[in-house]
C-alpha cells in the first residue's frame, strides 16, 4: 500500500445520495436490530462500547488518565480514568457516558451522507486500536477486535455508497439504543451507583436534573439524525 491508495481512502468524496429505498431499508434493519430482542443484547455490547469510550475521551480531554475498561456479560461496562476525586474534569467525565452513543451516533450520520464516511470509519479504527491497548478482559478485547476489525475491513474494501448506509444504519442503532440505556437507567432501582447517582453525590445536583440532561442531548441527537435521513425517503 502506498501513500496514494492510503490518501484515496481517507479523503472526503463529496456529498453521498441516499434516496428512497436504500435509506428506508437501512432504517427499517436500524429499527429490527434494536428492537428485536437476541439481536439488541449482542448490539448493546457496541452501545456500551461507544458509552465507556465516551467517559475514557471526556476524561483525556479534561486531562485525567485513561487506564483501562471492561465489558461484562450482562452488557455494562466500567472504564477507570485517574485524576482528582472531584471537581469539573470528574463531573465531565462522569457525566459524557449516557450522552456518548448518541452524539457519536448523530455525528455518524451527519457526517457519512456528506461525504465524509471514509474519514469516520478510518478515525473508529484509530479509536478502536487505541482502546484495544486499554482492554482489560478477554470479552472486552474480543469486542474491540471483532468491531475494529468490521469497520477497517468496511474502510478499506467498502463502496462509498456502502460505507455511507453503514453508518447511517450504525448511527441510527447508536442513537436509539443510547433512548434504550437512558430508559433502562431512569427506570432503575439502584439509585447508588448509575452516572446519574453518582454525578447527584459529586455536585448535589438531584439525580433527576442529570437524567434530564442525558435526555435533552438525546433529544438534540434525535433531531439531526431525523432532519438527515427523513427527508431522503
Amino acid at each position: 500500500m502506498d501513500v496514494g491508495q492510503l490518501w484515496e481512502r481517507l479523503r472526503p468524496v463529496g456529498e453521498v445520495s441516499l434516496d428512497g429505498r436504500p435509506v428506508l431499508v437501512v432504517l427499517v434493519a436500524a429499527l429490527v436490530a434494536v428492537g428485536v430482542e437476541p439481536v439488541w443484547r449482542v448490539l448493546r455490547l457496541g452501545v456500551t462500547l461507544v458509552h465507556e469510550l465516551g467517559h475514557a475521551g471526556v476524561g483525556i480531554l479534561c486531562g485525567r488518565r485513561f487506564t483501562g475498561f471492561v465489558l461484562r456479560g450482562d452488557m455494562s461496562g466500567h472504564a477507570v480514568t485517574v485524576g482528582p476525586a472531584r471537581g469539573f474534569g470528574r463531573v465531565a467525565t462522569t457525566w459524557a457516558g449516557y450522552p456518548a452513543p448518541a452524539v457519536v451516533g448523530a455525528g455518524a450520520v451527519w457526517l457519512a451522507v456528506r461525504g465524509w464516511g471514509p474519514v469516520v470509519l478510518a478515525a473508529v479504527v484509530v479509536v478502536l486500536l487505541v482502546a484495544l491497548v486499554r482492554s482489560r478482559s478477554l470479552l472486552t478485547a474480543v469486542v474491540v477486535l471483532v468491531v475494529g476489525g468490521l469497520t477497517g475491513w468496511l474502510w478499506w474494501a467498502g463502496a462509498q455508497r456502502v460505507q455511507a448506509q453503514v453508518l447511517v444504519g450504525v448511527g441510527i442503532v447508536l442513537v436509539v439504543g443510547a433512548w434504550r440505556h437512558l430508559g433502562a437507567v431512569a427506570g432503575s432501582g439502584d439509585r447508588s451507583a448509575s452516572d446519574a447517582a453518582v454525578l447527584a453525590q459529586l455536585t448535589r445536583v438531584p439525580r433527576v436534573l442529570w437524567l434530564a440532561t442525558f435526555a435533552l442531548v438525546c433529544a438534540a441527537a434525535t433531531w439531526v439524525v431525523a432532519t438527515t435521513v427523513l427527508p431522503a425517503l
